[in-house]
């Protein structure tokens, strides 16, 4: 198993650690949870299976946060 992949984020492309899960990039993005939705490869992923959602290289991961504001 290769040391790490490559993912797309939104649109860019992020080195993680091979093993690295949808809660590994929300932790290395630093973004708070709350009010954060993922889609992993064009399907909405459930907050409740983020730890258990593991990535390979070349998957697409879009990332969509709650913005307050008028």
């Amino acid at each position: 198993m290769p040391a790490s992949i490559t993912v797309r984020v939104n649109d860019d492309d992020i080195e993680l650690s091979s093993g690295s899960t949808l809660s590994t990039v929300i932790r290395h993005l630093d973004i708070e949870p709350r009010g954060t939705a993922i889609a992993l490869n064009g399907e909405i992923a459930a907050r409740s299976q983020w730890h258990l959602m593991y990535l390979a290289g070349g998957d697409h991961v879009e990332v969509l946060t709650v913005a307050q504001g008028g």
